[in-house]
């Protein structure tokens, strides 16, 4: 493949003050892998980082554009995330009810109690689906509801927590469309009541006529990259079939399966755990929305403080199965922890696969968005995205 150029085009613009986050990103262009990407901060509702740069593919040179969209993974489940926020303002959900009170088909089969704050907390044991999912399903939401109803934790819920990779977006998705008055899908009450009142470039269902010249498809890592890359435990478990790891990530359906080689990524499916894509503009004014209030999106205060409330572990802590370590996650987003950490405390956010992120900074006011066009391995931080919100905290350090 063509190698790039010892100096990409970097554009955009930082506000005063903000030029190690620009010094960063040029960084990670020249010497830390970095095929193309965006980075932008909000703070206090104005923008103070707005860069975007290198290549949105390879083999064709093609530029990163100011409106490139990139693969989210899981910082799409940051989205979805914000949709159970708008519910719980609007008195459609109860974090603490159970998740039977909205969908009474889920409460059987040892799910009787598992609250809405429990599952969003990856504490039900639901991170794997025993019955075969695969696109025909997704598209069908009463037959997907049928299986999930169906489904039987891996064991009681609230014991321990284990990342529901792909799973968790499917029951977020199921609980907003018992709920919402008009019965939207998930990624429809996003699509007008979030992304539109924000003016967001963001997608959880991507439409069929958005041009793919605008997606940028994430290039992957090379075969050495990906057997080095992970400790080898979670090598051994990623071969294990039986594996947490291997049933929450890789199999039925995996996080490949909203993934398209013809389309970049496949249309009209929503997958809210993985599928979306979005600008880091996009991101960062979400994030923004949600760390100075909400008020744009109507929430109340009281669902402010519910997310940057700190996380409730599980019976055995916040061990996490899948990671192998201690991972706290709260309300459907990620919160900041030793594993993974970002921001102050009362930060909330969505790392994803790949290198995406985006937080959430309540004490600062602030909003973080990235997207990358090359995947990263790095489970604990990408170490492009690390260099940025290192040099961000500077800043903000010089500002203060």
């Amino acid at each position: 493949m063509p190698a790039l150029t010892s100096v990409a085009r970097i554009e955009g613009a930082v506000s005063p003050g903000f030029a190690p986050v620009r010094a960063a990103f040029a960084e990670n262009l020249a010497h830390r892998g970095e095929l193309g990407g965006a980075c932008c901060v909000e703070i206090g509702g104005e923008r103070v980082v707005d860069l975007w740069g290198g290549r949105r593919v390879r083999a064709t040179g093609e530029p990163w554009r100011e409106d490139t969209l990139g693969i989210l993974h899981s910082a799409t489940k940051g989205l979805a995330a914000a949709v159970m926020a708008l519910a719980h303002s609007r008195g459609w959900i109860d974090y603490d009810e159970p998740v039977g009170a909205y969908w009474p088909e889920f409460a059987q089969a040892g799910k009787e109690r598992i609250t809405v704050r429990g599952l969003l907390a990856h504490q039900a044991g639901l991170f794997a689906f025993d019955e075969p999912v695969d696109r025909a399903v997704v598209g069908d939401l009463d037959r997907l509801a049928g299986v999930m109803a169906r489904q039987r934790p891996v064991w009681p819920p609230g014991e321990r927590q284990a990342y529901h990779a792909i799973s968790l977006g499917f029951y977020q998705g199921e609980i907003i469309r018992r709920v919402d008055p008009a019965h939207r899908t998930l990624g429809r009450v996003f699509a007008e009541e979030i992304a539109a009142p924000l003016a967001l470039d963001a997608f959880i269902r991507v439409p069929a006529d958005l041009p793919d010249r605008r997606i940028a498809p994430l290039e992957p890592p090379g075969l050495w990259r990906r057997l080095t890359s992970m400790p080898p435990g979670m090598m051994l478990a990623a071969l294990n079939p039986r594996s947490v790891l291997h049933r929450s990530l890789i199999a039925n359906p995996g996080t490949s399966f909203y993934l398209d080689p013809e389309r970049v990524v496949a249309r009209e499916l929503e997958a809210p755990s993985g599928g979306g894509v979005a600008t880091a503009r996009a991101l960062a004014r979400l994030y923004g929305c949600l760390a100075t209030g909400g008020t744009a999106l109507g929430l109340r205060p009281e669902t402010i403080a519910a997310l940057r409330a700190p996380a409730t572990p599980a019976r055995r802590g916040f061990h996490d199965e899948l990671f192998g370590g201690p991972v706290r996650f709260s309300l459907g987003f990620m919160q900041p922890s030793t594993s993974f950490p970002f921001g102050h405390p009362g930060a909330f956010g969505a790392p994803g696969a790949g290198g995406a992120m985006g937080y959430a900074d309540p004490g600062l006011g602030l909003g973080y968005g990235y997207v990358t066009s090359r995947m990263g391995m790095d489970l604990s931080g990408d170490p492009r995205d690390v260099a940025l919100r290192a040099a961000l905290a500077e800043a903000v350090g010089r500002a203060g």
